[in-house]
């Protein structure tokens, strides 16, 4: 029978638009214009003289961007990002609103799964936090996840950075406190991967960059922005301002200020070396709580920057899987689920922050271990749904009669396994739960912590690249004593 069909519509996934192509532009040209007219302060000479020489308007160091170049560094991006694992397998396509996951990085306290007991963390921390990472399925990248105190502060992300080569192939979105660091975590991604070459064609490292705000960005960014554009490497370049504070309290003033900034890494990566890999931000600037004076990280403005990048065609960096809330109650897995659902329904393509606690000064594998259970929920709301022949089954309805089971049926036994299962939320009888001792989601997700730690093991790295990096790490530390 002849199956020709005209006009055919069908999702292959949810469907959702944040703002529309007109706000999407007013946003845009309202960046333009500051870049224009009001120009942005650089505190980095070379990044200054690079804009001047691409035709931009310096006075001292207010440098003033034409859009023709902001235009023209468009044509020479890259619109999509592939990070790469350890083994050079192409892991994370980033692009179009495809949605990846993992942690964040750098909080001052973790809460202790074994005790409950909030702490200041150590190196082994670090460890531990990479090889859950390493383990559960739906995390796609790592970060840092904390300040390890029982290391000098000042080189700890040296540390970090061997730490997280060691103990997961995943990819790595490395955070520097200095261009040191950023050299050391370099280094170590090209001892891993054979070279620079090898690094920049399978690149397993991407740069993490913060920005004083859209108008002002530091030397530090700057010089990480073209250290690492300069060897072809990816980077995310974010303006970190808060919304109320440094920078207008609507969101569309925040963001239309933080881009600005946005466009103006991307002109500087693209003058730097044409076609370097650039990532936006994809988070708006979090809006100051005028109570607290704090701000939060569970906010629910949410998926105007992913609007931007998907206006501009290039990857976003984003931000779920966190909360405001102090412990793991219920507003920590409500604020969890909620950031995370938005974040993937805006099309966030890098989503990190996955763990965090109190307003990301607190850090926890129990709800890492909840993040990796909802991405999961998450992951199959988001699929398309079938409409074959196959799925609808109308033969195996008419074979069953009106009361008929499908327990039994090869139809069932094809299909079951399709379907989402939870490895923390629970579904058991009240009978059985209890039977099984009434344990809380906080609880079983400690359980699962703890046995994955004790039984997944991280594929290692050839005694001779764990050597190559720990002498980087020796390096670093000599520095201190001269």
């Amino acid at each position: 029978m002849s199956k020709i069909s005209v006009n055919t519509s069908e999702f292959g996934s949810v469907q959702f638009e944040r703002m529309s192509a007109t706000q999407c532009n007013k946003i845009h040209w309202a960046s333009l214009e500051m870049l224009e007219r009001y120009g942005v302060k650089l505190h980095d000479q070379q990044a200054i003289d690079l804009l001047k020489k691409g035709g931009a308007d310096v006075d001292g160091n207010i440098v003033y961007v034409p859009s023709g170049m902001v235009e023209k560094a468009f044509t020479t991006v890259p619109k999509r990002v592939v990070l790469y694992n350890r083994n050079a397998e192409p892991v994370m396509p980033v692009e179009g609103r495809r949605s990846f996951y993992g942690p964040g990085s750098d909080t001052l306290n973790i809460i202790d799964h074994r005790t409950g007991e909030r702490r200041k963390p150590v190196l082994n921390d670090v460890r531990e936090g990479i090889i859950l990472c390493d383990a559960l399925p739906n995390i796609d990248f790592v970060m840092s996840l904390m300040l390890p105190t029982d290391v000098d502060p000042t080189i700890a992300d040296t540390f970090q950075m061997e730490v997280m080569l060691n103990n997961t192939i995943k990819p790595v979105i490395a955070v520097s406190y200095d261009m040191p660091g950023m050299f050391d975590a370099v280094e170590m991604a090209e001892a891993v991967m054979g070279g620079a070459d090898a690094l920049r064609q399978h690149p397993i490292l991407c740069g993490y960059i913060n920005v004083v705000t859209g108008l002002n960005h530091n030397a530090e960014s700057l010089q990480k922005l073209l250290f690492l554009s300069g060897k072809g490497l990816p980077l995310i370049y974010m303006p970190s301002s808060t919304a109320g504070a440094n920078t207008p309290v609507t969101q569309a003033g925040a963001v239309a200020l933080d881009n600005a900034g946005v466009l103006l890494g991307l002109v500087l990566s693209q003058l730097n070396r044409e076609g370097a890999p650039y990532i936006m931000p994809g988070m708006p600037s979090a809006p100051m709580d005028m109570r607290t004076m704090n701000a939060p990280y569970a906010y629910p403005v949410r998926g105007i920057f992913q609007a931007m990048a998907q206006m501009y065609k290039l990857p976003a960096f984003g931000a779920g899987g966190m909360t405001d809330s102090k412990v793991l109650d219920q507003q920590a897995t409500a604020e969890v689920a909620l950031t995370l659902l938005a974040e993937s329904i805006a099309g966030g393509n890098i989503i990190h922050d996955l763990g965090y606690l109190d307003s990301a000064l607190m850090y926890s594998f129990q709800l890492l271990a909840i993040c990796d259970d909802i991405v999961g929920w998450i992951g199959s709301f988001m699929k398309g749904i079938d409409v074959s022949d196959e799925a609808l089954a109308l033969d195996v309805i008419k074979k069953a009669g009106h009361d008929g089971s499908y327990l039994a049926t090869e139809h069932t036994r094809r299909h079951y396994k399709s379907e989402w299962y939870p490895n923390l939320f629970e579904r058991d009888t009240f009978s059985t739960w209890q039977s099984k001792g009434s344990t809380t989601l906080a609880q079983r997700a400690s359980r699962r912590v703890e046995m994955l730690l004790n039984t997944h093991q991280p594929e290692p790295l050839p005694p001779e690249t764990r050597l190559k990096i720990h002498q980087i790490v020796e390096r670093r530390v000599a520095t201190l004593h001269v």
